[in-house]
Parts: structure tokens; C-alpha cells; sequence
């Protein structure tokens, strides 16, 4: 565009320090929360459990190239499967209900271990901590008889330590997807692996009407490395069997299918928003600046997931809303809007 001065968005990104940044989203994300538990907070049981909370973590890593900044490293990327060069970001969210809304509380960006002597930075193990500990602190301040985060997250997030964690400090249950490895031991004294909660057919199988086709099995066993744990042993249409692992709790196995379910369509959201994120269309030269981009796409996101909710009425599942995103998102060339690499390299004539 004649006239146009290319290097405006970064500098308007840059004017704040990546941390206000970083604060603007938080103060965002906890104001809609307490809003939303006030809402509820008097209400009856009923109509508190369809306002259900599941703390959901998550991380991915964005393809980064051009000019490299101090937060680009190599990471292990589960989507793509291999060892990349990129930025590693770890996104903690709150899903309302059966996904009547997701809303973004906290960003964080991994930088990667410096190089020579020195202490290691932050891993997404330590980050996921302080990232929950802090929103969790911010919420108990303004929310009363806030129920206990049911906080659910990918296997790499399994750790001992951080199950601990969760239960000590927020009194909340850390929610994972267990490996053939683990080894238990059932109550009766033998012993078993996660191999055989996914090949053996001996179990106290259960259906529910809750989950219609799901059949599981609910057992409380003990492990060496977590102590007393719950497992939940999955079987649903279309997947492989799976079993979910978290300390002992008293909450039902269909809550804990739910919740974990859930976690699917935050990593289908998170797809479909690194697409948005742009990453490769930011080209800053300061850490700030960059920080800001991610900060306003993910604020931009929670805007086209509520105004879709609203408009929609309600009527249309997370599900759905995703699909659609991820259909006519292909078919919208990014050159038209002077955006690079938003449409996977699409001719113009897909549009």
C-alpha cells in the first residue's frame, strides 16, 4: 500500500515491555472468570455443574524463521513428530461447561537453555506450575468457595512432582493420559503395567448413560513413583483404548472421560489458532513486540469463539465451531489481506 509504513506495527507492538503484555492477558482472562463464577456462584448444584471448569495445559511449537530471537531453539514437536527449530509456547486455559466457552488465562514462551555454564532455564514442567499457581492465587482473592482445579493435560505434564504439586498447593487433581510403562500394584498385591490395562479384558468393566457407546473401568491402585492414583481405563468408537491416570479422588470416572475429553478439542483449537498466531508473518525485531502479536491473536481468538457462541446461541457445539474454522480457513488466501503464510501457500484461485 503506497504510503504505508511497514515498520508501524512493530513499533506499536514494541511500546510495551513483554510483560505488561503478558499481564494484560492474564487481567482479561481472571476478569471474565469471576464474572462468569458470580453468575453462577448462588446457583443451584444443578446448574453449577453444566458451569463446570477444566483447567487445560498445553504447549506447541511454532515454526519460526527469518531472523532468529533470543526465544528460538530446537523442540520436540508432537504434531509434526520430530526435533524442529522454533518457539515453544505453553498456553494454560479455562473451559467453561462442555465447551460453552474457552478463555486464555495465562502465555508463556519457553526460552531456550543457555548456551556454556549456566543454570537451565524454565521447563514447560516448572512453567505449567507457575502458571496455574499464579492464576490460581489471582482467582482465590476475588472468587469465594471456589471449587478445587480439575487441571488436565498431555502425558509429557505427568510428573510426580507436578501431581503433587497440584494436590498440595491448589487442593486440585492433575488429570493425565498414562504409558504402557507405568508399573502399579493392584490391591490384592500383584503387580501391572500400563501394557496390561491396554490389552487385558479382566476388568471391572462399566457403561454409562452419560457416555453413550464409552465403556471404562475404574480402578484405585498404587504406584511407586505417584503413590495411591486412580485409573480410569478408556474404551470409545473410533480410538484405541487409552486409561487416564491422577492421584486418588472421589470423583466419578465419567466426570474425569469428560473433562480429559476435552482436552482433544483444545489441541484441535490450538492447531487452528497457530495458524492464526501468524508467527511467520511477525517479523520484529524485538522480544516485546513479538510478545504482543501473540498476546492480541490470542485475544482475538477468544473474541471470534465468544461472538460465535452469541451468535450462534448456543446452538452450536465447540466441536462444530472448529471444523468450520478449520474448512474455511483453507480456502482464504492471506495475500489478499498482505498477510504471509496464513493459508498454507493456497493458490488465489482457492479462494
Amino acid at each position: 500500500m503506497r504510503g504505508w509504513d511497514k515498520n508501524l506495527p512493530g513499533r506499536i507492538l514494541g511500546a510495551l515491555p513483554k510483560r505488561k503484555w503478558i499481564r494484560r492477558l492474564q487481567r482479561l482472562g481472571q476478569e471474565l472468570l469471576v464474572r462468569l463464577w458470580r453468575h453462577v456462584e448462588h446457583a443451584s448444584p444443578a446448574t453449577q455443574s453444566r458451569w463446570q471448569w477444566t483447567w487445560v495445559g498445553d504447549d506447541s511449537v511454532f515454526k519460526k524463521y527469518g531472523p532468529q530471537l533470543g526465544l528460538v531453539g530446537t523442540w520436540y514437536s508432537g504434531q509434526d513428530h520430530r526435533i524442529r527449530l522454533g518457539i515453544d509456547g505453553l498456553l494454560l486455559l479455562v473451559v467453561i461447561g462442555e465447551g460453552k466457552l474457552v478463555v486464555p488465562v495465562d502465555f508463556e514462551v519457553r526460552r531456550p537453555d543457555p548456551v556454556g555454564p549456566g543454570g537451565p532455564c524454565r521447563d514447560k514442567l516448572r512453567w505449567l506450575q507457575v502458571m496455574l499457581d499464579r492464576t490460581w492465587t489471582a482467582l482465590q482473592r476475588r472468587c469465594r468457595r471456589l471449587p478445587p482445579p480439575l487441571v488436565v493435560a498431555d502425558s509429557w505434564f505427568g510428573d510426580s512432582k507436578v501431581l503433587e504439586h497440584v494436590a498440595t498447593s491448589e487442593q486440585g487433581t492433575l488429570l493425565v493420559e498414562g504409558k504402557r510403562s507405568y508399573v502399579f500394584r493392584l490391591p490384592d498385591g500383584r503387580r501391572t503395567t500400563g501394557q496390561d490395562w491396554l490389552t487385558r479384558n479382566d476388568w471391572p468393566w462399566h457403561d454409562s448413560a452419560q457416555l453413550p457407546g464409552f465403556r471404562y473401568a475404574r480402578l484405585t491402585v498404587t504406584s511407586p513413583s505417584y503413590g495411591r492414583v486412580t485409573v480410569v481405563i478408556v474404551e470409545q468408537p473410533g480410538r484405541d483404548r487409552y486409561y487416564l491416570l491422577c492421584r486418588e479422588t472421589t470423583m466419578a470416572a465419567p466426570r474425569l472421560i469428560r473433562a480429559w475429553r476435552r482436552r482433544s478439542w483444545i489441541e484441535h483449537r490450538f492447531r487452528t489458532l497457530k495458524h492464526l498466531l501468524a508467527t511467520e508473518a511477525c517479523q520484529v525485531p524485538r522480544e516485546g513486540a513479538y510478545f504482543g502479536h501473540l498476546v492480541l491473536r490470542l485475544l482475538a481468538g477468544l473474541l471470534l469463539m465468544y461472538t460465535a457462541r452469541v451468535l450462534c446461541k448456543g446452538r452450536v457445539t465447540m466441536e462444530e465451531i472448529l471444523f468450520s474454522m478449520k474448512h474455511y480457513w483453507r480456502f482464504l488466501d492471506s495475500e489478499l489481506l498482505e498477510l504471509r503464510r496464513l493459508s498454507w501457500d493456497l493458490p488465489v484461485e482457492a479462494a
